[in-house]
């Protein structure tokens, strides 16, 4: 069972808003409109993945991470690296 799996529904929700969010950004690029209007909205939805991307890494922290930790071993660095290496790419992006 994944760490998200109790809020399974909640992030779907979400995520289909974004994809909501994405089918207007493309009928706006369609429609010819004003270039700051559309980066305002591609601004929206960049923050709501991110929004996402932060709830998804709370949730492998709380559940993935600490019983890996719990349990010791080479599998606890293995998550704690995981971990590491998610949240660089998370600011990198």
């Amino acid at each position: 069972m994944r760490g998200y799996t109790g809020d399974k529904e909640a992030f779907l929700k979400r995520l289909r808003r974004i994809e909501g969010q994405v089918r207007g950004l493309q009928r706006m690029v369609e429609n010819d409109e004003y270039c700051i209007d559309v980066l305002t909205q591609i601004s929206a939805a960049t923050k709501a993945l991110q929004a996402v991307s932060l709830g998804l890494m709370d949730e492998h922290l709380k559940h993935c991470v600490a019983e890996a930790i719990a349990q010791g071993g080479e599998n606890a660095e293995e998550k704690v690296r995981e971990a590491s290496e998610a949240i660089a790419r998370l600011v990198r992006s």
